[in-house]
């Protein structure tokens, strides 16, 4: 049934985005002239080919420091992801998809394109996990418990957790 929803999901995405897209280029032709909405679409595409290049280079100059410095570049991963869908957004000519283009890629949108992007994974996740034939590993503590490790089998999230400290012999 999940399957048939997201097939369901795309075929109506690209059903109705060309279809609302033609809309607008029809009404703000009609406000502004034809010639004035192509400039403006060439104009737009131009913007955009810019960011999405100078915003590639940020993310990927944080990705490498975060390699380098031995850190998980989760944050600068999903940065990217979100850059290259915003970017193929932007070739879609349109101004709906332009303006979805540019959430993604502008650097004080993108911040909220990423939890929105981590929210759906996230979900998505739970659910095919809650799917698989492990599922039963994952009941006790939805995958990691408080001290945030893994939960693995259940029982297994219930040891004691004594604070402490490690003294060398040395």
């Amino acid at each position: 049934m999940g399957q048939d929803m997201v097939r369901i999901g795309l075929f109506l995405g690209f059903l109705v985005v060309p279809v609302l897209e033609i809309w607008v280029l029809i009404r703000v032709g009609s406000v502004i002239g034809g010639w004035e909405t192509v400039a403006l679409l060439i104009a737009d595409s131009i913007l955009g080919a810019w960011l999405v290049r100078r915003e590639g280079r940020r993310a990927w100059a944080a990705l490498r420091s975060a390699i380098e410095s031995g850190r998980m570049p989760d944050r600068e991963l999903a940065d990217g992801a979100l850059i290259v869908a915003g970017g193929a957004l932007l070739l879609t000519p349109g101004f709906l998809t332009d303006v979805f283009g540019f959430f993604m890629i502008l650097p004080f949108t993108r911040p909220i394109a990423r939890r929105w992007l981590s929210w759906f994974l996230g979900r998505r996740v739970r659910s095919l996990a809650a799917r698989s034939p492990y599922a039963p590993l994952f009941e006790r503590t939805g995958g990691f418990d408080e001290a945030g490790g893994s939960g693995g089998p259940a029982g297994a999230g219930r040891r004691r957790v004594v604070h402490g400290e490690v003294v060398d012999d040395d």
